[in-house]
């Protein structure tokens, strides 16, 4: 069975008791954290605000993901990469008119960066971009809100993702509705990470760390 990694959505998270929050996903075993950075012009909604990655990035050493809905995020790479600490940039080319540029930036600062496919995004318009990043991020839902229905057509795309993962030697990780059930049947096609929301991990009646131990166990 291949390793998976887990990565909370810290966007669903009770931020009225963060420190506790993460606390307990640590202690059940997140592999990192992820953050959702949303402007309300790329994508018509609001999430992490800067505050909230400082305080985020003072209570863990966890790796943490900033996945980019902002607009123009070629202007933001120093102060998520070097100011906030954040270990990996997920960026859509749709939001990023120098997304090359962003790559080598992100890199020389010694991070991790991701492409973003979101649903609407065809494999053709980023395949050039394969030979630089360490991540592809699908999306299986529509952009901006927790809470919606697996897009079950993306399913074909994260298949066609795999002679390139092997070819360019990134990681492939999905975002949106992963149930505990998609996790089995997309680790098995060869996903590596997993954005985990409300499907699998939070507003449940068991504990964390009831929890993603079950989810590391699925084939």
């Amino acid at each position: 069975m291949q390793n998976k990694f887990f990565s909370p959505s810290l966007m669903c998270a009770d931020f009225t008791k963060l420190p506790q929050e993460i606390h307990d996903l640590e202690a059940a075993g997140a592999d990192s954290f992820h953050l959702d950075m949303i402007d309300g012009n790329f994508v018509a909604n609001l999430a992490l605000g800067l505050q909230d990655v400082q305080a985020i990035r003072a209570l863990t050493t966890k790796p943490l993901a900033a996945h980019m809905m902002i607009n123009n995020t070629h202007r933001y790479i120093q102060l998520f990469a070097q100011q906030l600490g954040v270990d990996t940039l997920y960026i859509h080319p749709e939001a990023d008119p120098q997304i090359v540029k962003s790559f080598m930036e992100i890199k020389a600062y010694h991070k991790h960066c991701g492409v973003v496919i979101s649903p609407n995004t065809s494999i053709a318009m980023v395949e050039e971009l394969f030979n630089l990043v360490d991540f592809v991020l699908v999306m299986t839902v529509n952009l901006g809100f927790a809470g919606q229905t697996y897009l079950d057509f993306v399913t074909t795309k994260i298949k066609k993702l795999i002679p390139y993962k092997q070819k360019y030697n990134f990681q492939i990780v999905v975002d949106g509705a992963i149930s505990p059930a998609k996790i089995a049947e997309l680790g098995a096609i060869g996903v590596d990470g997993f954005v985990l929301g409300t499907s699998a991990l939070f507003n449940k009646k068991e504990a964390y760390q009831d929890i993603l131990p079950q989810l590391r166990e699925l084939n």
